[in-house]
């Protein structure tokens, strides 16, 4: 009889997620995992063979909960500049009052492995991609309603967006700060004039 698993995996996948979103794959062991889980070693290793990739399907996982309901929600606005707004704002809303939050679990791979794993610098990228095109298509329905400067090229506006989320990610971590992060954004916001 094959081996059954004992576990939901969807549940300790999000679990895992958790513990590599809050301290990345380096600063993550694989203890860290089982106690995070509640699954033992020997489960989560014939699950996902290793730990790299439990944190490859992690990431997989982030991208399709996190990143892409995100962009579903916005891409549902009859808005489209209140819609990129939205994204630019995203990670801004989650501060807390102790300051910072955890970021964006892509970006802060992107950081830590993208350059090193090329099937994470793969994942990444596409993230990076999906994230561009969201925006291109956002200008461009907006410029299509008025709601964004005629003259804006919405290729070079879209990548220009991309740079302040990406930005924006980085220093909620970093310089959490809200009014410096508000007034990226409404820099941001101010050439698609």
């Amino acid at each position: 009889m094959p081996w059954e698993k004992q576990f939901d995996v969807d549940e300790v996948l999000d679990k895992a997620m958790q513990a590599f979103w809050e301290r990345g794959y380096q600063g993550t062991s694989m203890q860290d995992l089982v106690e995070r889980t509640g699954i033992h070693r020997g489960s989560l290793y014939a699950t996902y063979r290793d730990k790299q990739a439990l944190f490859r399907a992690a990431l997989l996982r982030y991208d399709e909960r996190v990143r892409g309901r995100l962009l579903e929600r916005l891409e549902s606005l009859d808005q489209p500049r209140e819609a990129i707004r939205q994204a630019l704002m995203a990670f801004v809303e989650g501060l807390s009052d102790k300051g910072g939050n955890k970021g964006c679990f892509m970006t802060n791979t992107a950081l830590e492995l993208a350059a090193h794993d090329r099937e994470v610098g793969r994942i990444v990228a596409h993230a990076q991609e999906d994230m561009e095109a969201f925006f291109a298509r956002m200008v461009d329905k907006g410029k299509q309603r008025g709601e964004i400067g005629a003259h804006v090229d919405s290729r070079a506006a879209a990548r220009g967006l991309l740079a302040s989320f990406l930005g924006l990610v980085v220093l909620t971590r970093s310089r959490p700060q809200r009014s410096l992060l508000e007034s990226i954004v409404a820099e941001a916001m101010r050439r698609l004039d």
